[in-house]
């Protein structure tokens, strides 16, 4: 190799969506070919529609041409010819040898290096991104402690089904090596079982060539559905050691992800018999990819079957909640209107629902389940010992181990259609009361974002499906996974990265305690120009924790008056528009009147779209 790699020009190219087909009218041979073509490997799914050059920030001066080479320049070009188009990251000596090769070897570019005040909120940003892309982006962590903050994070995408590489250091691991305290206290004989109960698989290689091949299996790995964070581990060492060469870099494109495992004609023929005969089938659309085509053969799939529609608030947008199928609010908890309906049903098509068991434990309780239930869900790939986030164990009638994506066609194509049947009166949503509350909150964004492609990236629990509609699968993202209070910050400047020139503006809806434990995210928005709009239902508690209290208080007949303490944030309270604006952001409030509401979000809105980022403390 004569030459520093090139690292100018575009980071990162996302690829043009095709237009949705109507709804009706799919030939046997389209529907097959999309079955086969559709590939889940990282360079398949870019559905934001984003510029090609996101991020043009902290570019370094010119190297000379390298005339020698050390083991974590091989690491680097690894990564660029996995096409990973940014590594966030805390920064830690540990990795400080990779650290150089990005910047120094290939020059910030493919991967660029995106600086995070937290690992925490690394990890976040990759996961927001992989949120929005259905693609893999890096983030690096600092020895055990940097692995230590960013746990919670791998946790959430993990749970998310999020794919992240994770980068890591530690050592030297060769003791005689190591500084004197300082290596010792940041070395670990297995650093991976930190977080190897949530992630797909973890390594530390031993020498440059097997980084490498470590790197390309974690990318495979955590590309392939069910798909979820990887960690390779970096000996420090190892990075710094001299090389002579090069080591020749494998054909990525031959280690890539497989592409969707299709289900057996069988299978499939037994489901699509069991939704020709249904008198009243329902579709729990759950776990889902962001394209626009497969959102499209849902849609085309209810409508033939004319069955009714369930979605849910913990995961993306995945059918239109305007469309007259669509028979519940998505909510975080499984709604009593949801129940009902769907004991009513005699066939259940679970599209990767969350919590199957959980949904028909709700609504059947301890009876026998009466329904038919169909399960397309390739998740028990990710079921172990370690963590419970697989859910109780759901019946299946017909179970089709894949993603919903590559059996919606093959259905589609065999279902017999049904009759059209009166759709039901629609539902009005939640009325604005004159309250300063979250649904105050919702009505004012609406307004102030009328005509807008908005793309909601984060929600608080108190949030009711109803307040707004979703008609694109980058209405909504879904929420962290693991219930990890904290990513909201991350996750929408990672999704404000994916979408940055697309024209649709990242908007989170958080709670104070979300926005604090992951403030400084809002920095890494600010500094890399990531327009995006933080709304913050400040209601100065962990008033989800007061809730639990009351409960405990009543059922031991003590005070409830109580419930407050060790939960209020007040004396001093705090104002989180100077927490923004002290990161360089606008910050606006706080906002304590409803008559003031509207004008403040509208503001915000103006000067997101203008390509600020936005803070709105608002006292709920």
């Amino acid at each position: 190799m004569g030459a520093r790699p090139s690292g100018g020009g575009a980071i990162f190219a996302f690829r043009a969506i095709i237009a949705p087909e109507p709804f009706h009218g799919y030939s046997r041979v389209r529907l097959i070919l999309i079955i086969v073509q559709r590939h889940i490997s990282m360079n398949a799914k870019d559905p934001s529609g984003a510029s090609s050059a996101a991020v043009a920030r902290d570019t370094p001066i010119d190297s000379p041409t390298p005339t020698q080479f050390w083991g974590s320049d091989a690491m680097a070009e690894m990564l660029r010819a996995l096409d990973i188009p940014y590594l966030a990251i805390n920064p830690g000596a540990s990795y400080r040898g990779l650290h150089d090769s990005i910047v120094n070897y290939l020059g910030n570019t493919r991967p660029q290096m995106l600086l995070c005040l937290h690992e925490e909120s690394a990890v976040a940003v990759a996961h927001g991104y992989a949120k929005v892309t259905d693609r893999m982006m890096g983030a690096a962590v600092h020895s055990n402690v940097g692995l230590m903050h960013a746990t919670m994070a791998i946790f959430n995408a993990w749970c998310d089904r999020a794919p992240v590489l994770v980068l890591g250091a530690t050592g030297p691991w060769d003791a005689a090596k190591r500084r004197p305290w300082i290596d010792w206290i940041h070395t670990m004989s297995d650093q991976g079982a930190l977080v190897r109960g949530f992630t797909k698989w973890d390594n530390q290689p031993g020498s440059p060539m097997a980084a490498q091949e470590a790197m390309l299996r974690a990318a495979q790995i955590a590309n392939t559905a069910p798909r979820g964070p990887t960690y390779v581990n970096l000996d420090a060492a190892l990075q710094e050691q001299k090389i002579d060469a090069l080591p020749v870099l494998a054909e990525v494109k031959r280690y890539l992800a497989p592409p969707s495992v299709v289900p057996a004609p069988q299978l499939l023929d037994a489901a699509a018999k069991l939704l020709s005969e249904a008198k009243n089938p329902v579709i729990l659309a759950g776990r889902v990819s962001r394209s626009e085509t497969s959102w499209a053969e849902r849609v085309a799939l209810a409508e033939k079957l004319q069955a009714r529609v369930l979605t849910d608030g913990k995961t993306g947008a995945a059918f239109p909640t305007d469309h007259p199928l669509h028979a519940s609010t998505p909510e975080t908890f499984f709604p009593a209107d949801a129940a009902k309906l769907l004991r009513e049903a005699d066939v259940v098509l679970s599209l990767d629902w969350v919590d199957l068991a959980g949904a028909l434990k709700t609504t059947w309780g301890a009876d026998a389940v009466t329904a038919k239930v169909i399960r397309v869900s390739p998740d028990a790939h990710m079921h172990r010992g370690t963590s419970m986030d697989y859910q109780g164990l759901p019946p299946a009638d017909v179970y089709l181990m894949c993603e919903p994506d590559a059996v919606v066609p093959g259905l589609l194509a065999a279902v017999t259609a049904r009759p059209k049947i009166a759709p039901p009166v629609p539902q009005p949503a939640p009325a604005d009361d004159g309250v300063l509350n979250v649904a105050a909150v919702a009505h004012a964004l609406n307004a102030a974002v009328k005509g807008r492609d908005v793309c909601l990236t984060h929600i608080p629990l108190s949030w009711n499906g109803a307040w707004r509609p979703f008609r694109h699968p980058l209405d909504y993202i879904g929420q962290e996974g693991g219930g990890g209070v904290g990513a909201g910050p991350g996750i929408t400047v990672g999704a404000a990265l994916a979408l940055k020139g697309s024209g649709r503006m990242p908007v989170g809806i958080l709670g104070d305690g979300d926005f604090l434990m992951g403030a400084t995210a809002v920095w890494t928005a600010v500094h890399y120009q990531l327009p995006c709009l933080f709304l913050i239902c400040n209601n100065r508690s962990f008033f989800n924790d007061e809730v639990h209290q009351e409960r405990v208080a009543k059922e031991r007949s003590r005070p409830v008056e109580n419930k407050w303490i060790g939960q209020r944030m007040t004396d001093p309270e705090m104002d989180l528009a100077m927490i923004a604006r002290g990161q360089g952001a606008e910050g606006i409030g706080p906002v304590t009147r409803i008559e003031d509401l509207s004008k403040a979000v509208e503001a915000g809105v103006d000067l997101v779209a203008k390509g600020r980022v936005c803070v709105i403390d608002i006292r709920v």
